[in-house]
């Protein structure tokens, strides 16, 4: 978990993207489910993430705006698969308003890196779709928060360690669910008053496969200019990750 959270942040750190992403997120929400939070849970959700990536509050609040003006486009989430060189299964989230330049866009990208844009169903049972938690660990008892969950299939909770701003050390609690478990376990950490810091979706690849430094580099070409693409959100592989 720890390597894919600071690739991923460093990826989108590098693209300037984060507040771009959320920003979809919080029109896909509000279009879904109106724009308060209290009512809401999915937009509430949402807000925890931004406040994880420093997204200022104005932001929010003026997405939140724009979201609710019927004038607002709706953005529809969209998942592409496929191979890239070396028998790499990717999966490719996108949150798109004009589907056909999405599609074009993301064929160009394996059509230029020699991958082949795949039909649906063609990698996704290759990867568990789950949902994940990041909590305030302080007070926390790591064994009895996981009796309580695990009747909500919660799979594993570990300890996490950040720095503050400060550079003080603090301590947050990872949670790891099933994908159909996210509004049970929102639900019970919000009745029990523990503080959710972020929280998302993510798919993990049943297994990996390790490649050359040559072959890696072959596929990063591949997931770069996807993460690049404003219309994905998330870009997911079965490469072996190595620090």
């Amino acid at each position: 978990f720890e390597f894919r959270k600071a690739r991923k942040m460093k990826r989108w750190s590098a693209m300037s993207k984060a507040f771009t992403r959320i920003g979809k997120d919080i029109v896909m929400a509000v279009k879904e489910g109106g724009p308060d939070p209290d009512s809401n849970s999915r937009l509430r959700a949402v807000i925890q993430n931004a406040k994880s990536v420093n997204m200022p509050k104005d932001n929010i609040e003026r997405a939140i705006k724009r979201a609710s003006d019927k004038s607002q486009g709706d953005y529809k989430e969209v998942l592409f698969e496929g191979y890239a060189q070396h028998g790499i299964a990717i999966l490719v989230e996108t949150a798109t308003d004009n589907n056909t330049r999405t599609v074009a866009n993301v064929r160009s990208y394996f059509n230029k890196c020699d991958g082949s844009l795949g039909t649906s169903g063609s990698v996704v049972f290759m990867f568990d779709h789950t949902c994940n938690f990041k909590v305030k660990g302080e007070n926390l008892d790591l064994e009895e928060l996981e009796l309580e969950l695990i009747d909500f299939g919660v799979e594993e909770i570990f300890e996490d360690t950040d720095e503050d701003a400060d550079g003080n050390e603090v301590t947050s609690v990872m949670i790891y669910a099933p994908f159909e478990s996210f509004g049970k376990i929102q639900a019970y950490l919000e009745e029990n008053n523990i503080e959710i810091l972020s929280s998302g979706f993510e798919r993990i690849p049943q297994v990996t496969k390790k490649l050359n430094e040559e072959q890696v580099a072959d596929v990063e070409k591949l997931l770069e200019k996807l993460e690049e693409d404003d219309d994905v959100q998330n870009v997911y592989h079965t490469m072996e990750e190595s620090a």
